[in-house]
């Protein structure tokens, strides 16, 4: 058991074939904090109400979650832009900050590191310029990214009739090559960073782009929690205020001892 003083998930996307449920729930079993944070797309509306998807592994990570709660951890969970759980649920979220059951929802937060300083939490989506000028074309790259999953997992199928076991993702490669991707993940990164440093923030903690991330930028440390769609990812805080992004790999010969490597806050994915 892996213990946290805090910890950040976000683009969970369950409601779909895509999300990595069995790696979650993996990760969910083998860590503990006292403040778990879901940063915003943990639920897919958009997907759900296209295409209904939702497997006993779905609910399973919903129950553990409530269960974290009820047993002490405090959740807070940060609305994104394919879960707007208030407004999904009508005029009983109405408020900022309703609790529901044991897990509070907000639209935005300030996270308290250990070490005192600060941090603006948000999903991103409203840092996100094509999503806030062109949702429409959001919506149609929200489905090319969708074929691009389907097609990653017809080569994954593949490779493991070959004997290749290692998850290899099509769209993360893609980002990587892409100059268009790499300039509007700057771009969102640069965004964000002075939207913290505008507040008086010592950093920022958001998602949204499935990308993880543990870097500074000038003054102010920029964090992604990344996804478990492609990455597997979470942000976690120690009890002495360091951050660190973690892949939860799954290891095939020895499923109960994941492999994790740690990204330090010096370095850049």
């Amino acid at each position: 058991m892996r213990r946290y003083r805090s910890i950040f998930i976000s683009d969970i996307h369950l409601g779909t074939r895509d999300c990595r449920v069995e790696l979650l729930l993996d990760f969910l079993r083998e860590t503990e904090c006292e403040t778990l944070y879901l940063v915003g797309d943990i639920l897919d509306f958009w997907q759900l109400k296209r295409n209904w998807f939702w497997p006993e592994a779905h609910s399973t990570v919903i129950q553990k979650i409530l269960r974290k709660s009820r047993h002490g951890t405090k959740v807070i969970y940060i609305e994104g832009n394919h879960d707007p759980v208030r407004a999904f649920l009508g005029k009983v979220l109405e408020q900022e900050g309703i609790h529901f059951g044991d897990i509070e929802i907000a639209h935005e937060w300030i996270h308290l590191g250990a070490d005192g300083r600060r941090y603006l939490v948000v999903h991103g989506d409203d840092f996100d310029l094509c999503l806030q000028t062109l949702p429409w074309l959001t919506r149609a790259g929200d489905f090319g990214y969708s074929l691009l999953l389907r097609t990653n997992q017809w080569l994954c199928a593949v490779n493991r009739l070959f004997g290749r076991t290692s998850h290899w993702s099509l769209s993360r490669t893609i980002k990587k090559k892409v100059k268009k991707v790499t300039r509007f993940i700057g771009e969102y990164e640069g965004v964000l960073s002075l939207a913290a440093k505008g507040r008086r923030m010592d950093g920022v903690i958001c998602g949204h782009i499935h990308f993880p991330a543990c870097q500074k930028r000038g003054e102010v440390s920029y964090f992604n929690t990344g996804d478990w769609v492609e990455h597997g990812t979470a942000l976690v805080e120690d009890f002495n205020g360091n951050f660190s992004v973690v892949f939860w790999e799954e290891n095939r010969g020895a499923p109960q001892t994941p492999s994790i490597q740690a990204l330090s806050e010096s370095q850049l994915i």
